[in-house]
């Protein structure tokens, strides 16, 4: 646009929050600094790559302090933060997709209803690679492995939670509600305290990771979104607007 864009088309380009742009504005992290011909303020094109290194640091957990440190200083390049974030998100993915692999399997024993022993555990799942995988999970990920102790009747009550979520943010996306408004992002809520009671301490922080993860294995997008076209983007968004509400 050749005046810059409003808050509300920048929100709609990055998928960030009106309310976080405006906090951002706020604390001095991305001001708009251009001016409309009616003299309104609008973000420029470098505003809008400045806001891409911030999400690129938010997405590696950088706090918000740290990220206004990195971009303040004048000698780094713009390329430098480049490869500097390719060489992190590698390092992460490669942390990663052995702990993703390990949880996967484990939630998809889960959701068979069965309550597996740690013998059964082990065994099923490659017993080196899962138990070394297991214990990362448990610190990186807070997640406690207790849910080997579960009934069939906690397995029952689980997935009917699990599915009444389903259904919540199936409503609300068919109800024509923005995934960042208040049904969708109490479904989010919803679906976050239905992990920690469940699986493991979910802050909303943890929450965020839970919705980049259902948004990087192209299985579970397909199998979503066979609920409804989008349906694992309109999740994603809930639970980040719905972070984002709670500061986090």
């Amino acid at each position: 646009m050749d005046d810059g864009y409003t808050v509300g088309e920048l929100a709609r380009l990055s998928g960030v929050s009106v309310r976080t742009l405006h906090h951002y504005d706020a604390i001095g992290l991305l001001t708009p600094h251009a001016r409309s011909t009616a003299n309104h303020r609008r973000y420029t094109g470098a505003d809008v790559a400045r806001l891409r290194q911030i999400l690129f640091y938010r997405e590696l957990e950088f706090g918000l302090e740290e990220i206004a440190e990195i971009l303040a200083d004048p000698a780094v390049h713009p390329d430098a933060h480049l490869r500097r974030q390719h060489r992190l998100l590698r390092e992460r993915r490669a942390r990663i997709d052995g702990l993703l692999d390990a949880v996967e399997h484990e939630l998809r024993a889960s959701g068979s209803g069965i309550a597996l022993t740690a013998a059964e555990q082990l065994e099923i799942f490659d017993t080196d690679r899962f138990g070394s995988a297991l214990a990362e999970v448990e610190e990186q990920w807070g997640v406690d492995a207790h849910t080997a102790a579960y009934t069939k009747e906690d397995w029952a009550a689980i997935k009917a939670e699990a599915d009444s979520d389903i259904v919540s943010f199936a409503a609300a996306l068919a109800a024509g509600e923005p995934a960042d408004g208040e049904v969708a992002m109490r479904a989010a809520e919803d679906h976050r305290t239905h992990l920690a009671r469940w699986f493991f301490p979910c802050s909303h922080r943890q929450h965020r990771k839970v919705a980049a993860h259902y948004l990087s294995d192209p299985a579970t997008v397909a199998q979503w979104d066979e609920i409804a076209p989008g349906f694992a983007w309109y999740v994603h968004d809930a639970i980040v607007a719905n972070a984002d509400r709670a500061g986090s």
